[in-house]
């Protein structure tokens, strides 16, 4: 078998390229801290955005802003977890080198084609960001069809379901369809739970209980297996709406309750002094909790999509912000408990879960103040990643083994 970590083979790689992990995390925390900003400026102070006039002239704003969370931001998180775990899932060499930076350089050329003040066709980010998907996609099928790795085949799959879905989102821009967009925004909130979903039941009681010396709790199938199941029903049911009132809410509020479940048996008040464990633990709770205040609201479609940003913060990008500073440390030969203090980071978004879903909610006349005040503890937060990893992720590792 291939030894894809030989210490003694020399790696002229530049560090940054040598797995996938060092460039998409690193480009992910400075794209979230340059969009939101960018998208508050748009929507609240047009005259002082620098898109302000020939941007949004063929960019929708209220399409750019769930569009670049989603399939820039959370994409590039996705890509580089996937793409470097692949690699100790199927003990098959990673992409890296010019090849890795082709496929980066798909992703910054959908986020800037779709940036530049010129009239471009809708068709080339389109085209850019489809092909990122589809090159990630293909490589992890490659893989894993290699060594016969059928369990982790769902996230291939998931990801040429992204792509199918991002073009669909392309369409609904040229064709000013922004209905359809909001469907596509809810699909994908879905398609991101799905996948936290599934990753989180692997990794979070995992690292919890090798890090506590717990024994790991076998995980109930019927529970793992019920739980994505229905999220992925809402993600179907967000495309093509077929579940009746009743029916919707039940969905929401059996996987709400089997969340909670299942984070229940991880052992998570046993990880309050540790906050490379809580902040999962945390994220992850987020998840539950939208899912049944989304039940709860699941008359009332303007609450529910605010309440998507719950997930959006409080889930989506807590566990990502955990999980790629644990990566990070991990991949490039460092004790992942002795790194950077990210716990400000951690509340941080937290905070800004919650500023930017419930307050509006509760005190709408003073929305500006909230939706600034959770944008500044998103860039903290972000930028305490960009701050204290950006040496580790453009360094070697420090054991001096390839990746």
């Amino acid at each position: 078998m291939l030894n894809i970590d030989d210490p003694k083979v020399i790696d002229r790689t530049p560090a940054l390229l040598r797995l996938a992990f060092r460039p998409f995390f690193l480009l992910a925390a400075v794209w979230a801290c340059i969009a939101i900003p960018l998208w508050l400026l748009a929507w609240y102070h047009p005259e002082f955005s620098p898109f302000a006039q020939k941007f949004w002239s063929n960019v929708v704003p209220l399409w750019w802003h769930p569009h670049e969370m989603l399939f820039g931001f959370a994409m590039a998180v996705v890509a580089g977890f996937l793409l470097t775990a692949s690699q100790n899932w199927t003990n098959q060499p990673g992409i890296k080198g010019g090849q890795l930076g082709l496929v980066v350089g798909l992703w910054a050329m959908a986020r800037l084609t779709l940036m530049l003040p010129w009239d471009l066709p809708i068709w080339l980010p389109a085209s850019f960001d489809c092909a990122f998907l589809l090159a990630v996609a293909v490589k992890l099928t490659v893989v894993m069809l290699k060594v016969r790795q059928w369990r982790n085949m769902v996230f291939p799959v998931l990801l040429f379901v992204a792509a199918a879905i991002n073009l669909l989102s392309y369409w609904t821009l040229a064709n000013h369809n922004l209905s359809l967009s909001l469907q596509i925004w809810q699909a994908m909130i879905w398609w991101l739970a799905l996948i936290i979903t599934v990753m989180g039941g692997r990794v979070i009681p995992f690292f919890t209980a090798a890090r506590l010396k717990l024994t790991k709790r076998e995980p109930i199938t019927w529970i793992e297996w019920t739980t994505p199941s229905l999220l992925a029903l809402m993600l179907v049911n967000s495309l093509v709406p077929f579940l009746p009132y009743v029916a919707k809410v039940i969905v929401l509020t059996v996987a709400g309750v089997l969340q909670l479940v299942r984070l229940a048996r991880w052992y998570p008040l046993k990880t309050v002094k540790i906050p490379l464990l809580w902040s999962l633990h945390l994220g992850y709770l987020f998840l539950p909790i939208s899912l049944l205040a989304m039940a709860y609201y699941a008359n009332n479609p303007l609450l529910e999509r605010q309440l998507l940003h719950l997930f959006a913060i409080g889930t989506m990008a807590g566990v990502c912000l955990s999980m790629i500073s644990r990566v990070s440390l991990g991949h490039t030969g460092r004790n992942i408990y002795q790194g950077p203090n990210m716990a400000p980071a951690f509340l941080m978004l937290a905070v800004a879960a919650i500023v930017r879903t419930i307050l509006p909610l509760e005190q709408p006349a003073d929305s500006y103040t909230w939706h600034w005040l959770a944008a500044a503890l998103w860039c903290g937060a972000f930028g305490m990643f960009v701050w204290h990893y950006t040496k580790i992720l453009a360094r070697p590792r420090l054991d001096g083994r390839p990746g």
